[in-house]
């Protein structure tokens, strides 16, 4: 949103800046985080929509994987809901519209994927996206100091885990040990 006194500026001299911004993103004085986020791919109540996904992009199962591994990840904004990420950079040849019909119930840490952006749903909800996978982490999580995890900006990368180190890492993250510092690289 921009916020402007019309006695002072107008549209047309602020209009560049603005367009400025949207294509380069905004410079902030805080340094950017690289964040590394354990998905797991593999079992097929966290991703329901994998095999779907590699049949409507014409990719096996394991390119789908990879090209989500390998995309480069940037947090535009948060919205939708508290710790919603709308995180771009997802590989142009996993492009896909949303579903055509949303879920009324979509497990809190999915990952899903729709155009070109990723997200992790930070809670249960209804959604309208791919589900590829799931994390052990929770995005919103009120007991840390900073309770949601992503911050526009953030640059983000997935990690690919098996269901033991998933359950492993959940059972940390439900219990409150995990250490959420290794997840963090200041850029």
């Amino acid at each position: 949103m921009v916020t402007y006194d019309p006695l002072v500026a107008t549209w047309a001299t602020l209009e560049p800046a603005i367009k400025g911004m949207i294509e380069h993103g905004l410079v902030t004085e805080s340094a950017r985080r690289d964040v590394t986020i354990p998905c797991c791919y593999d079992d097929p109540d966290f991703a329901p929509d994998l095999s779907e996904v590699a049949k409507r992009t014409g990719k096996s199962v394991e390119q789908v994987i990879a090209g989500h591994l390998e995309s480069e990840f940037k947090v535009y904004h948060l919205g939708f809901m508290p710790g919603f990420a709308y995180i771009v950079g997802l590989d142009p040849s996993l492009t896909l519209p949303r579903r055509a019909e949303p879920r009324v119930r979509v497990p809190r840490s999915s990952v899903a994927i729709t155009m070109d952006w990723t997200t992790v749903y930070p809670f249960e909800s209804p959604g309208g996206w791919h589900l590829i996978g799931r994390t052990p982490l929770w995005m919103l999580d009120r007991r840390r100091e900073q309770p949601v995890l992503l911050a526009p900006g953030d640059r983000v990368s997935f990690q690919r885990i098996g269901r033991m180190a998933f359950d492993r890492m959940n059972s940390a993250v439900e219990n409150g040990t995990f250490n959420w510092a290794m997840l963090f690289r200041q850029a």
